[in-house]
C-alpha cells in the first residue's frame, strides 16, 4: 500500500475518533460510550471500502492505537491483515447484496432473508456464514429503510478556538500589473467570539492561498480543536487534510448546498458587502484592499460590540486567551506537498523543470517527494523516509566515482513523516 493512501485512510481513522481524543473524557461518567455508540451508529464513507459502518470495537481500537502511538497519524495507518491469504466467511461484495435485500425486504425476519439469498444463489458454494455473523453484520449496517428529519438548530461552542468555521467569498475586482484581476477573500472566523482569525484577499481560489491565511490565522491566534470549512477544491485538499489531523484539528465539512451550517462565516461575509466593500476606492490593487481590509478588522469589526454575543469579538476572543493553544514554528511542514516520481538511469527527478539527485539505490523506481519548498525535499520509498534530494550539480558529478552496485547503499529504514533528519541521515 502506499504512503498517500496510507495517510488518507488514517486521516479518515483520525476524523472518525476525534470527539473522542479532543477533551478528557473521565471527568463524564458514562461520556466515552455514549459518543462510541453514537460513532458506531453512523453510515460514513469509508476510503477504498464499499462498507459504510464501523464497530464500536473497531473505534476503540484505534482510539487505543492513536493514544498508545503517542497520539500521532502514524498510529493510524493501517496495518497488514492478520488472515491475508485466507477467505473470509464472506466478503464485501455479498455482505452489500445481503444489506441491499434486506433494505428491499425491511418486514422480512432474518432466517426468511437467508433462506431468499441461499435461492438467488447469493452466498458462494461452500461459504455459507452463520446466522451470527449475518445478524452480527445486519445489525451493524443499520439496514433501516426510514430516514428522520434532520434537526436544525442554532449553536455556539464553549470557547475560544473551540471551532472555526472557514469559506472563501468572490471579492471585487482589483488592478494587478495593469490589469484587471477578480479578488477573493478567504476568511476565518471564531465561532464562540465572531473574531476573524485569518483573512486575506487572494488573485485565485487555490489551496495553496488558503493554506497561507490558514497559517497566518494559526500563528497568531493558535490552533483550534475543530476547523469547519467548505466543500470547495480549495479545501478538499491532502495537505490540508493530513495537516489538520497532524496537528489534531478536527477538519470538517460543510454538506453541499447547506448555507445553513456555516451561518457564522457566510453573515461575516455579509457585513463585509454591506459595510467594507462599498467604501473602497474605484478599482484599487490588491496590496491597498488588503491593507484597507486589515484597518477595518483591528479597528472597527474586532471593537465593536456584536449583536449576538454583546461583547466585542477581541474581547469575548481574550477571555480564553490562557487556555489557546501555541501554533508550531514549522507549520509548513506539516501541511507539505506530495508528488510521485520515476527515477532516471543517470539518478535525477525532474520537478517543475528543475533537476534534482536522488540517494543511492533508487534507479528506475518511483519515490514520493513531500516539500514545502525547494529547500527541502524529502524522499519516500515503501512508506519510509529515505533521505533528501539534492539540487543537480553536473560539473560536481563529473568529478565523482559513480557505484558499482547502487542498491548495496540502499537504506533499510528511515525516519517518520514529519522528523526532521539529522546531519549524519541528510
Amino acid at each position: 500500500m502506499d504512503r498517500e493512501r496510507q495517510e488518507r485512510i488514517a486521516i479518515f481513522r483520525f476524523g472518525v475518533i476525534f470527539p473522542l481524543v479532543e477533551r478528557d473524557l473521565h471527568q463524564w461518567w458514562g461520556e466515552k460510550e455514549r459518543i462510541v455508540k453514537e460513532l458506531a451508529g453512523k453510515e460514513w464513507e469509508i476510503p477504498f471500502s464499499d462498507r459504510t459502518v464501523i464497530s464500536r470495537g473497531t473505534i476503540l481500537s484505534w482510539l487505543k492505537r492513536y493514544e498508545d502511538g503517542g497520539r500521532k497519524i502514524e498510529a493510524l495507518f493501517p496495518k497488514p491483515r492478520g488472515d491475508r491469504g485466507r477467505r473470509r466467511s464472506i466478503d464485501g461484495e455479498t455482505l452489500d447484496a445481503l444489506v441491499a435485500m434486506r433494505r428491499a425486504n425491511p418486514r422480512l425476519s432474518i432466517p426468511r432473508l437467508v433462506e431468499r439469498a441461499e435461492r438467488e444463489h447469493l452466498f458462494p458454494a461452500g461459504r455459507e456464514p452463520s446466522m451470527a455473523t449475518i445478524y452480527r453484520l445486519l445489525r451493524l449496517h443499520k439496514a433501516e429503510t426510514k430516514k428522520r428529519r434532520e434537526d436544525m438548530r442554532k449553536f455556539e461552542v464553549q470557547m475560544s478556538n473551540d471551532l472555526w468555521q472557514s469559506d472563501c467569498m468572490h471579492g471585487p475586482q482589483v488592478l494587478h500589473e495593469g490589469k484587471r484581476r477578480k479578488s477573493y477573500l478567504f476568511a476565518i472566523i471564531d465561532d464562540h467570539s465572531r473574531l476573524i482569525t485569518g483573512a486575506e484577499f487572494y488573485l485565485a481560489e487555490t489551496v495553496e492561498n488558503y493554506l497561507l491565511c490558514l497559517w497566518t490565522a494559526l500563528r497568531k491566534r493558535g490552533i483550534p480543536r475543530k476547523l469547519y470549512v467548505d466543500n470547495g477544491p480549495s479545501f478538499k485538499s491532502h495537505r490540508l487534510q493530513l495537516g489538520c489531523a497532524s496537528l489534531e484539528i478536527g477538519l470538517r465539512y460543510a454538506k453541499p448546498y447547506r448555507p445553513q451550517g456555516k451561518g457564522k462565516i457566510e453573515r461575516f461575509f455579509k457585513t463585509v458587502r454591506g459595510q467594507f466593500l462599498p467604501e473602497l476606492p474605484e478599482l484599487p490593487t490588491l496590496e491597498q484592499i488588503n491593507r484597507a481590509f486589515e484597518e477595518y478588522l483591528e479597528d472597527d469589526y474586532h471593537e465593536r460590540k456584536h449583536g449576538g454575543t454583546g461583547m466585542s469579538p477581541i474581547d469575548r476572543y481574550l477571555k480564553d486567551a490562557k487556555a489557546l493553544r501555541r501554533a508550531p514554528e514549522n507549520l509548513p511542514e506539516y501541511f507539505r506537498k506530495q508528488v510521485t516520481r520515476t527515477v532516471n538511469n543517470d539518478r535525477t527527478v525532474k520537478l517543475d523543470n528543475r533537476l534534482f539527485e536522488a540517494p543511492h539505490g533508487y534507479i528506475g523506481e518511483q519515490i514520493i517527494l513531500r516539500f514545502e519548498n525547494y529547500e527541502r525535499i524529502e524522499v519516500f520509498s515503501d512508506g519510509l523516509s529515505v533521505g533528501l534530494l539534492t539540487a543537480l550539480n553536473q560539473e560536481v558529478n563529473s568529478r565523482v566515482r559513480r557505484e558499482k552496485n547502487p542498491s548495496a547503499s540502499r537504506p533499510t529504514s528511515g525516519g517518520k513523516l514529519f522528523e526532521k533528519l539529522s546531519e549524519g541521515n541528510a
